[in-house]
């Protein structure tokens, strides 16, 4: 009896044991995770958090954007353009110094026998100059491949043409009109090898600085609208706290929204300068350079083939055409303008042209005067006015020529450098300065905004 009475309880405590109760699943982990931060982030306290990170976020990426661009463009500045700038110059004296030994060598043979020491020690300094300026450019990496390429013809073709300018020379010694016929050779590879590889040398330079200018004066778009961006942030999280707290000003956000614009400023203005100061440095520095080196290498080319077109004896027509041709550039067709035009120029430089210009024409009127000499059978006479240096002629009137424009590259050139110097002062400490007021910025965000959380605990 008591024993059946048993039995369905163990048959009940058995099946209870064998079936236990399901148990609800665990949250997921990642779930609990989002919870709790929704609930963190939920209300007041989270926006400001919220708010203070995006600030802190925005403030450190305007700074970093900001100094990076600032240091970057002061680099280009005191490296890439004023390198740039030295190579261009040194490109100049390259073709100045080639040009003036082929005119120099022609003006030495004419004199027969020995030749002056004055113009052969010029002649030798031009060499000598030549191959200095061709190691400065080489040695600072001379523009691209076309510009390496120009200096590897001109180390070349020097030796070659000093080569024949010397064989003239002993062969004009002796008496021998043979060394004419190398002088016309040598000149020959001076103006179409070397003088073009020159050239070549001097574009491939040129535009190296024109790049440098370029990247050193762009704007930087990116850090100002960064720095926009963040007052925006700025001004929106104040009118939300004005909102939330009845309070008009917040000292710490008032403060980083006077850095955040003071940052914005201090890029946008410290980068107008600097491009306003570089294309000073192109306007009224390289670009009057450059003009003012065309028209000396231009006046040396005229005083060159009017020599060799003594040196032919008759049949030098071609120098003569060059002649003429070189001329019309340097002061135009009718003497009154070519490369002399004074233009835009400053004060200095239109009074150095006025003069050269005055120079070209007393020139070409002296000759005139040697040509007919020349044609009329007077050639001892014709030299006397073309080489004379005791009195006027057209070798002392070419040299006061050459020294206007020389004075004038020079004066251009500090233009230059001062320009140059100007752009990088316009820089110096800005990325120092923005990097404290960004960071100025970042305190006065998080401070402001703690503030204000601290309300709530």
């Amino acid at each position: 009896m008591r024993l059946a009475t048993l039995i369905p309880e163990v048959v009940t405590v058995t099946t209870l044991v064998r079936e236990p109760a399901t148990r609800a699943p665990a949250a997921a982990p990642a779930a609990r995770l989002r919870k709790r931060a929704a609930g963190r982030f939920r209300g007041t306290p989270g926006r400001l958090v919220l708010a203070t990170a995006a600030l802190v976020v925005l403030g450190l990426a305007t700074g970093v954007a900001g100094a990076v661009g600032v240091r970057q463009r002061a680099d280009l500045v005191d490296g890439a353009v004023a390198r740039s700038g030295e190579l261009t110059v040194a490109a100049q004296r390259l073709y100045r110094a080639l040009s003036d030994a082929d005119a120099t060598a022609a003006s030495a043979f004419l004199t027969g026998g020995v030749e002056p020491v004055a113009l052969r020690e010029r002649y030798q300094a031009d060499i000598a100059d030549a191959a200095a300026a061709l190691s400065i450019v080489s040695g600072g990496g001379a523009g691209d491949a076309r510009g390496a390429n120009a200096v590897a013809r001109i180390a070349a073709q020097l030796p070659v043409y000093t080569g024949l300018v010397e064989t003239a020379r002993v062969y004009n010694r002796q008496g021998v009109p043979v060394g004419g016929a190398y002088l016309r050779e040598a000149s020959g590879v001076m103006r179409e090898r070397l003088l073009p590889a020159a050239q070549e040398l001097y574009d491939a330079v040129s535009a190296e600085l024109d790049e440098a200018r370029d990247d050193a004066g762009a704007f930087p778009w990116f850090a100002v609208a960064l720095g926009v961006l963040t007052i925006a942030a700025l001004v929106v999280v104040q009118r939300y706290l004005t909102r939330r707290t009845n309070r008009v000003f917040n000292v710490g956000l008032v403060l980083a929204t006077v850095a955040a614009v003071a940052v914005v400023l201090w890029l946008g203005v410290s980068a107008l300068v600097t491009a306003g100061r570089l294309e000073a440095s192109h306007d009224r520095g390289s670009e009057e350079v450059a003009r003012l080196a065309d028209a000396r290498i231009a006046a040396l080319q005229a005083r060159a083939d009017e020599s060799l077109t003594l040196v032919a004896r008759g049949n030098g027509q071609v120098f003569e055409d060059d002649y003429d041709k070189m001329m019309d550039r340097l002061a135009g067709d009718n003497r009154d303008g070519g490369l002399l035009v004074a233009g835009d120029a400053d004060a200095t430089t239109r009074d150095a042209l006025a003069a050269a210009l005055n120079e070209a024409r007393r020139w070409d009127q002296e000759h005139q005067n040697v040509r007919k000499l020349d044609n009329d059978g007077q050639y001892a006479q014709a030299v006397e006015a073309s080489v004379a240096t005791e009195k006027a002629s057209t070798a002392t009137i070419a040299n006061q020529l050459d020294e206007r424009l020389a004075g004038a590259i020079e004066h251009n050139s500090d233009v230059f450098r001062q320009e140059v110097r100007g752009a990088a002062g316009s820089l110096g400490g800005a990325d120092i300065g923005i990097g404290l007021l960004a960071a100025l910025l970042v305190i006065g965000a998080a401070a402001g905004i703690q503030r204000r959380l601290a309300e709530y605990r």
